[in-house]
């Protein structure tokens, strides 16, 4: 069973449908007791830093979440997801963070000819094996909306980078938790090659 964590900031229905059209049992929660139980546990995110962290202590997720990581459950993180696992972002200067992992969320600098919020297909440089990233070639594209992205302290933790106005921490492994700041739902089959990834971590 894979738990979709619920706490009003996330594009849950799509990860949803795409996990089931990849045939595995999921559930949309924010049951501590259910997403504690779960083999797999999704944290997904559309929106602000700021609300996302007030909805997480409103719901009493922030514990339940340490735990899940602390468990050795493998953990995905996905978009805003991927920021809240870390210490701090400057979209929402003095809110803390999960920190779980180390590294802060600043903005995509301004560049000429680039376009902030960064919308659209970018291609991946795999910077480790990552256990997401089974099968998949270099460069190969996926789907991003953001305008803040992930400076990470512990290169070692970083799975991939992109290209766009400056070099891009976009997708992490360390240990059992794992996060992209694309949206593998809606990066046709390179995105479901990854979900798929996730959801074998621990079958092999």
């Amino acid at each position: 069973m894979i738990a979709i964590i619920d706490y009003d900031a996330g594009n849950l229905k799509s990860v949803e449908k795409a996990l089931q059209y990849l045939g595995e049992e999921v559930v949309i929660t924010r049951n501590h007791d259910e997403i504690k139980k779960a083999d797999k546990v999704i944290l997904p995110g559309v929106g602000a830093f700021g609300d996302a962290m007030e909805k997480l202590h409103h719901y009493q997720l922030v514990d339940t979440i340490k735990e899940v990581v602390a468990k050795k459950t493998p953990l995905l993180g996905i978009c805003l997801g991927l920021q809240l696992l870390f210490e701090r972002s400057d979209e929402t200067k003095g809110v803390e963070g999960l920190s779980i992992l180390k590294g802060e969320i600043v903005r995509i600098p301004d560049k000429e000819g680039i376009k902030i919020p960064h919308i659209g297909w970018n291609s991946l440089l795999f910077t480790k094996d990552s256990k997401l990233f089974k099968g998949l070639e270099q460069d190969s594209y996926v789907y991003f909306v953001h305008s803040y992205y992930l400076r990470a302290e512990n290169k070692e933790d970083v799975a991939a980078t992109t290209e766009y106005s400056t070099t891009l921490d976009v997708a992490v492994e360390a240990d059992n938790v794992y996060a992209c700041q694309f949206h593998p739902e809606k990066s046709g089959d390179v995105g479901l090659t990854i979900l798929k990834n996730f959801a074998n971590i621990g079958k092999e």
